[in-house]
């Protein structure tokens, strides 16, 4: 990321939107729910959950992915690669562009991911398991690759620019909007479809609950009895184009992005720092030109957990120092969609700045006064409003941390 504010090169902006969630498919089902408050969890069907004390899970039902991709066979990629597609093949019909434009053009697929194509791992592990080395599948395992979900999307809409996976967990999301911004912003690239996929699986699952780190039922951030996350899968993908080229085609504005910011800490496995995340917040406010009294509201990373939250909330109020405007999580609906999480909190921000709303923290029941007395978490519903300038938090295990500021377009 240069020095710059980000206003030296071609502006950006967000002119599609798609989603493949346990809220529903596509983003219109999922921004209602969003408003409405309404979750997604619930028990686990994705994997055997016996063994386990904490069984619910925000896993997308009635998806059949052979119904929403045209392009390309959905038996070449796994569970992870054929969200991403389909979300993306979404975001390109919601812009109102003919795929073979995208196609012509040098248009980039740009995916953040967890756990890649956790399913099929999963799937070897058990054939090498259970009869050995010989015994591995080879369609399954050329499923396997991680890179293989920013390569599905390029297949299915056969687009010809560059192809990019990033494995940096929960923050990958807003790595990968980041990467779009800066392609089309210096001109190397038309177009790009960004955002994140992950599949639900028993060892995220299991890494979970061995940290201590699962809800008894929901995930309730910043609630006082907040208590941890719910795991969860699914692909959110935005479609980001030069602002010429939108207004040239009559294009729907959702957004602009204005810039983003990262920090990479590494100095804890899995606590956050509150002092490199308030780093990450003002580089990414330097970047798009901004102060911190500009900022509208901001959508948390908000897990649920106990160190979480309160980390969060205190790099906030470093930044904030006239006090933080409304925050709030959607992993209390969605639950935690790791590689997806940063994404779909993008896709949410679009939505709030083009219809004009803040998103809610529907299973919040009393704020935990330990963040302080003045924390607006929008509580229950969302909230008619009017944000012109938004903040997305996405933060990883290491200390990977990514934040993108999306603003209300203007000529």
């Amino acid at each position: 990321m240069s020095d710059e504010a980000s206003g030296t090169g071609r502006r950006v902006v967000v002119t599609g939107l798609g989603a493949v969630s346990s809220l529903g498919l596509g983003a219109r089902a999922v921004t209602a729910a969003i408003r409405a408050g309404r979750s997604g969890i619930g028990p686990i069907g994705q994997f055997d959950g016996t063994g386990f004390e904490r069984t619910l899970a925000g896993e997308v039902r009635g998806f059949h992915a052979e119904m929403h991709l045209r392009g390309t066979d959905p038996a070449r990629w796994g569970r992870s690669g054929r969200f991403a597609a389909a979300a993306a093949r979404m975001a390109v019909a919601d812009a109102g562009v003919h795929p073979a434009a995208l196609s012509a053009g040098r248009t980039a697929s740009c995916f953040g991911t967890t756990n890649g194509e956790s399913q099929v791992m999963e799937g070897l592990t058990r054939q090498w398991v259970d009869d050995g080395l010989a015994a591995l599948d080879p369609m399954l395992a050329g499923r396997a690759d991680g890179g293989r979900i920013a390569a599905a999307v390029s297949a299915e809409l056969d687009l010809s620019g560059e192809s990019v996976t990033f494995g940096t967990a929960c923050a990958a999301g807003n790595y990968a909007i980041g990467y779009g911004f800066d392609l089309i912003r210096t001109g190397e690239a038309d177009a790009v479809l960004c955002g994140g996929s992950d599949a639900s699986n028993r060892a995220t699952h299991a890494g979970f609950h061995r940290l201590g780190a699962l809800a008894a039922d929901v995930p309730r951030p910043f609630d006082e009895h907040r208590d941890g996350i719910v795991t969860a899968e699914g692909a959110a993908a935005l479609l980001l184009e030069p602002l010429d080229t939108a207004l040239a085609r009559g294009a729907r504005i959702y957004a602009e992005v204005l810039g983003y910011g990262m920090t990479c800490d590494a100095r804890h496995m899995t606590n956050p720092d509150a002092a490199s995340i308030a780093e990450c917040v003002r580089r990414a406010h330097h970047h798009a030109g901004i102060k911190p009294g500009d900022v509208d509201y901001i959508c948390a990373h908000g897990t649920g957990t106990k160190a979480n939250d309160s980390t969060e909330t205190a790099a906030v109020r470093e930044v904030f120092t006239d006090g933080p405007p409304p925050i709030s999580s959607i992993k209390s609906m969605l639950g935690h969609t790791m590689g997806a999480a940063a994404a779909f909190g993008a896709l949410v921000c679009c939505a709030a700045l083009s219809e004009g709303f803040l998103p809610p923290s529907a299973t919040l029941r009393r704020v935990d006064p330990a963040l302080g007395p003045d924390l607006d978490c929008v509580q229950g519903r969302a909230r008619a409003a009017r944000p012109r300038i938004v903040q997305n938090h996405g933060f990883a295990f290491g200390g990977n941390n990514a934040v993108t500021i999306l603003g209300e377009f203007t000529a």
